[in-house]
């Protein structure tokens, strides 16, 4: 009997089937990428942990500082998504020795970023801070962290695009431990600065600043050394002066730009809920602080499946293969639809006790214990729309992601949180409810987006 004839058939949800290779390669890529995310917002939470615990008004400070650097950072690293979806795309038109080219490229515009945003920040960020109507004492509080923040940018610039090239290759695990090794700096900073300790003052949010500060810049050293010390380095050009490509250097900063955008919407819409925050009370603020911050973390999750998802696809789309495409964009949005669900069902019952790990003030406590349970409502639609945009990214739409994200978050959720909030008098529950209204819009209309492109694919094979 011919061997081969003897062998049982591969079922479409076998051991061999797409989907299953598809899964195993999300999850293989993605694990690392979150645990690297993840470690992004433990050096926030352990900011916002020891701070809070040595005031709730430092926390305060710290987390009106934060906001205006939040917007830069996170529009820092959709500048630099280029990066990562054209490392994939070399990767799968098997150009690997270009690749290096890539990160060349990212590093100094990364560079660019870092300093450009620094100097802006220095320049307006305490006249801004004194100009939004909040008190006295928060904008005079908030003044210096913001200051300290803005330092910390240039190395936090450079370590996302050695980051980004990385995970492009499909190597996200020097990212996570390098992330975490630089955590552990932030910890020790923190524990030494923010309380004051060996004859040192207590600095409070202040300290909290030049612990995130030290804490980058270590990162982004290590990361490059890394880099440089990779034996395939050579290979994949790292070293070597690539020849001009004005096409691939507009793709890559034209992929950029549309995630850099749409991160800046969505973020400085999220920014300006702390001034809304801000103009209910000083304790509305630290409490938002406490659900955005939970939010946040579980947030990290999808940004690392959406990572696994614009390499997949990115790739699949380098290969010309629109059936690889839309096999992988589902798979991570399934996966994605279900950890969502998870997590929701976690934390909406630990609600109280996760609010009181954050401060040990009664009244802040009273205030974000139900807002956090209901931001549950969110966490699964929220995730939905950032894995779907950067699939859409990575298979060349780049600027409907943009357009949905300023509809949903500036359009929709910045009015609503105010008129909700303030005039409504529904205070932090007002913001939540606009974040929930927001999330559905978007998600909504990113999966009907790359369900449209699909279809035509389909249709035009």
């Amino acid at each position: 009997m011919d061997r081969a004839a003897a062998q049982p058939p591969v079922l479409p949800g076998g051991r061999d089937s797409p989907v299953r290779r598809d899964l195993a390669q999300l999850l293989t890529l993605s694990g690392p990428v979150v645990a690297s995310r993840l470690g992004i917002m433990a050096m926030g939470l352990t900011d916002a942990l020891v701070v809070g615990n040595y005031s709730a008004r430092q926390l305060g400070y710290h987390a009106m500082a934060w906001a205006p650097t939040s917007v830069v950072v996170t529009m820092a690293v959709g500048l630099l998504t280029g990066v990562q979806v054209m490392t994939a795309r070399r990767i799968g038109e098997g150009r690997r020795d270009l690749t290096g080219a890539v990160l060349r490229r990212g590093l100094v515009y990364g560079l660019w970023i870092g300093v450009v945003s620094t100097a802006v920040l220095l320049a307006l960020g305490p006249a801004f801070l004194h100009s939004i109507g909040l008190s006295r004492d928060l904008a005079e509080g908030a003044t210096w962290p913001l200051i300290i923040f803005s330092l910390s940018l240039p190395g936090y610039t450079i370590s996302v695009a050695a980051g980004s090239w990385l995970e492009g290759l499909s190597r996200p695990g020097p990212v996570a431990w390098a992330m975490w090794a630089a955590n552990i700096v932030n910890l020790g900073l923190d524990l030494l600065l923010v309380p004051g300790r060996f004859g040192l003052p207590a600095l409070g949010a202040v300290g909290g600043g030049w612990a995130t500060a030290g804490a980058r810049t270590f990162l982004a050293l290590v990361m490059l050394i890394y880099i440089a010390r990779m034996p395939e380095a050579r290979a994949l050009g790292v070293f070597t002066r690539p020849e001009r490509d004005r096409p691939a250097e507009i793709e890559q900063r034209r992929i950029g730009y549309g995630a850099g955008i749409s991160n800046f919407f969505e973020v400085a819409a999220f920014a300006s809920m702390n001034i809304i925050a801000g103009w209910i009370s000083a304790l509305a603020v630290a409490a938002w602080t406490i659900v955005l911050n939970v939010a946040a973390i579980v947030f990290m999750a999808p940004l690392g499946l959406a990572t696994g998802a614009a390499v997949m696809v990115g790739s699949a789309y380098g290969a010309r293969d629109p059936a690889g495409v839309v096999r992988a964009g589902v798979v991570a949005f399934a996966v994605t639809a279900i950890f969502g669900v998870l997590v929701s069902l976690a934390i909406w019952p630990a609600a109280g006790l996760i609010s009181q790990g954050y401060t040990r003030d009664a009244a802040t406590i009273a205030m974000a214990a139900p807002a956090l349970a209901l931001t549950c409502v969110f966490l699964t639609p929220d995730a939905l729309q950032v894995v779907t945009a950067q699939a859409l990214r990575a298979r060349g739409d780049v600027w409907l992601p943009t357009m949905t994200h300023m509809t949903s978050y500036v359009v929709v959720m910045m009015p609503l949180a105010w008129w909700l909030a303030i005039p409504q008098g529904m205070g932090v529950m007002g913001l939540v409810w606009a974040v929930i209204a927001a999330s559905f819009l978007s998600g909504g209309l990113l999966l009907g987006r790359f369900a449209m492109l699909a279809r035509r694919d389909r249709l035009a094979a």
